[in-house]
């Protein structure tokens, strides 16, 4: 998923960029004021980093020489909301980008607005509708939806970039969506299982902490 060095033009780049920013800044406070008004939470976000960190670092071959991963951004929404992983993923695309060549600093924009962005507040908007249905149906769908929305995103970003020569941009995101399809909606759905698994753990380990977070309440 993650656009590499030279894939978008310096302008789309910018534009990328100023998109996101809004998001990061805000979300770099949110992550100051979390720390400050619940200091107990310090070890439970940067779980949440280090989650998505790991699973986003999954490269898996795609067709055409493209590559899919899950990114792991649904849970941290779940858990501390959409604004706190706008800070969070663009930390973990910066180190990507820098220690892993996954990615690019100049795409850093693009790939933040796709992973950071769209897909925790999709998996976010997904959690609060489906919670009366329990909490695992919600957070399964937390965390595919995170994971497709993303992938979407990032089809979008490159329709844009390599629009189709006879049937511009919507036919480059056919093409690209169709591309992605092929491991991501296994992935997506895989994602969303593991991320029942992961709070039925937390459930069990730090139930009085996701009940003062209000990740359990309706539960």
């Amino acid at each position: 998923m993650h656009i590499a060095e030279g894939f978008l033009s310096p302008i789309q780049c910018a534009i990328w960029y100023g998109a996101s920013a809004p998001f990061v800044v805000h979300g770099a406070r949110a992550v100051i004021a979390e720390t400050r008004k619940n200091p107990e939470n310090r070890m439970l976000l940067g779980a949440a980093g280090a989650f998505t960190f790991v699973l986003s670092a999954i490269k898996l071959p795609s067709v055409t020489g493209s590559s899919s991963h899950p990114t792991g951004t649904g849970l941290g929404s779940v858990l501390f909301r959409p604004p706190v992983m706008a800070f969070l993923g663009t930390v973990v695309l910066l180190f990507q980008a820098l220690l892993l060549a996954h990615g690019g600093i100049t795409t850093l924009g693009a790939n933040a607005f796709s992973m950071a962005i769209v897909g925790p507040w999709a998996g976010y908007a997904a959690w609060r509708t489906l919670r009366r249905f329990g909490t695992s149906v919600a957070v399964f769908a937390a965390m595919a939806l995170a994971d497709l929305a993303t992938y979407v995103t990032t089809s979008v970003q490159l329709a844009i970039a390599y629009p189709d020569a006879s049937s511009g941009i919507a036919g480059a995101l056919a093409k690209f969506l169709g591309i992605f399809a092929v491991t991501q909606i296994p992935l997506c759905v895989m994602e969303g299982l593991l991320g029942v698994l992961v709070l039925r753990f937390l459930s069990r380990v730090a139930a009085d902490d996701l009940n003062r977070m209000g990740v359990l309440a309706d539960a």
